[in-house]
């Protein structure tokens, strides 16, 4: 048994992934992170080994390599690139004398740096709890069986035992402390609905410029710095478009490669945001050279969280870098659908503020929905809202239902009745099929 060290920054970098040494600009960002933290990076080691060893995941030489670094930089601290298995972090610890950390948990610390709400504290608490809970591993002295003795004699559980039933009862507290958070979120959406008040949400890589860009539409005054996850809690402030319409834009939590499973799970309340919004405003920062992955990252999230159907806008920030003028690209559909601008000097914002109000003034969708011979309040819902042009019976019950409405009420209803955005298919008219009786002339 060991003594788990509980404190110092001084930190060797250990750069590792499955399937090989990571690129240069995956570990320029790692190193950036383990700043971010507050760590001061006093070395840094890259392995090479494509299979990780099991007990360590690096290899002996690099272990004995390490071991060396560890006691000449008088390092405090270990932190990994690639997630290491609790029992792989316990036994490096034991054989470097200091704590290990891989980027899961290095990306944890930082969020709970960084939180500053309420629900804010409590989504990361749970992330962080949700993550030790799998790493509840013998190794630590304070994890020792009870021992006997007058006063010393415990209730026969060992204290790994007792940690984890303590755990569980938290993780539980913190689930319950947050679906009422949620709720009273969903109150809020709910009443900006009706309202009929749209919702901008501004999504993208961490440090691409999201909190100058809400600082420059709203004056909110939110914290700017130039470090990763420099914000975390969400904002949300009414803004007034050109045209004289207003909307609620909200800010969220930035993303990053490899963002942990738990963290996604804790803020999913929060990335709501996203998934609910009328229009994303995905932020790239156009300055980057490698944008093109950190946009493919901030996708996969997205997806994760079924907001990638949400129709979007891409925002290139920062051309005062690139000594570039604000221009907007469109679409095939006539829509603008990136706009290149400068948060910091203001440049292009008007722009953007015309490409937001056309993406949201109300646009028809004309199409045929088929519903089956059981969806029949889905039919009656159609007509209720007074969008059903026309309509063929077909040999099997169901029904193809010509549908006139606008884009934003017809995504609120298919999302309402679970039914998949695809549904709609484009048509100058319904053509029966053979047998189907036209309901509607």
């Amino acid at each position: 048994m060991f003594e788990r060290p509980q404190s110092g920054e001084r930190a060797i970098l250990v750069h590792a992934g499955p399937g090989g040494v990571p690129d240069a600009s995956e570990r320029e960002e790692f190193a950036e992170l383990a700043r971010s933290a507050g760590a001061i990076v006093v070395d840094e080691i890259v392995s090479a080994r494509k299979r990780p060893d099991p007990r360590f995941y690096i290899g002996s030489g690099k272990l004995e390599d390490l071991r060396a670094r560890v006691a000449t930089h008088s390092a405090d601290l270990v932190i990994s690139s690639a997630a290491l298995k609790p029992s792989q972090e316990r036994n490096l610890e034991r054989e470097l004398k200091c704590r290990v950390l891989d980027r899961a948990g290095l990306i944890l610390d930082i969020f709970a740096q960084r939180a500053r709400s309420f629900e804010g504290k409590l989504q990361v608490e749970l992330a962080q709890l949700q993550h030790l809970s799998t790493r509840l591993v013998r190794g630590w002295t304070h994890l020792e069986r009870q021992k006997g003795g007058i006063g010393l004699r415990g209730p026969g559980e060992t204290q790994l035992e007792t940690d984890r039933r303590l755990l569980d009862h938290r993780i539980r507290l913190l689930h319950t402390r947050l679906e009422q958070v949620d709720s009273r979120r969903a109150m809020n959406r709910r009443n900006r609905e009706r309202a009929e008040i749209p919702t901008v949400a501004l999504v993208g890589y961490t440090n691409a410029g999201k909190s100058t860009l809400f600082n420059a539409l709203t004056e909110a005054g939110v914290l700017v710095k130039d470090q990763l996850f420099a914000t975390l809690d969400p904002t949300v402030r009414r803004l007034e478009l050109p045209d004289g319409n207003k909307v609620i834009i909200a800010d969220t939590v930035g993303f990053v490669r490899d963002l942990p499973h738990e963290l996604i799970a804790a803020f999913r309340s929060t990335l709501t945001e996203a998934r609910e919004a009328d229009l994303i405003l995905h932020l790239i920062d156009a300055s980057d050279e490698h944008r093109w992955q950190r946009v493919r990252q901030v996708n996969q999230v997205l997806k994760q969280l079924d907001a990638h159907r949400v129709p979007q806008i891409r925002v290139y920030n920062k051309i005062d870098k690139l000594e570039r003028k604000p221009k907007a690209a469109a679409s095939k559909r006539g829509f603008r659908r990136a706009v290149w601008i400068s948060a910091a000097t203001g440049d292009g914002i008007p722009v953007l503020l015309e490409a937001i109000s056309e993406r949201l003034r109300p646009q028809t969708r004309h199409g045929i929905i088929r519903l089956g011979h059981t969806q029949g309040r889905q039919r009656a819902k159609l007509f209720a809202l007074g969008a059903v042009l026309n309509e063929v019976q077909l040999e099997d019950g169901g029904w193809d239902v010509e549908i006139q409405m606008a884009d934003k009420d017809l995504r609120r209803f298919l999302k309402h009745e679970n039914l998949p955005a695809d549904l709609v298919r484009p048509t100058s008219g319904i053509d029966p099929e053979p047998g189907a009786v036209a309901a509607i002339k």
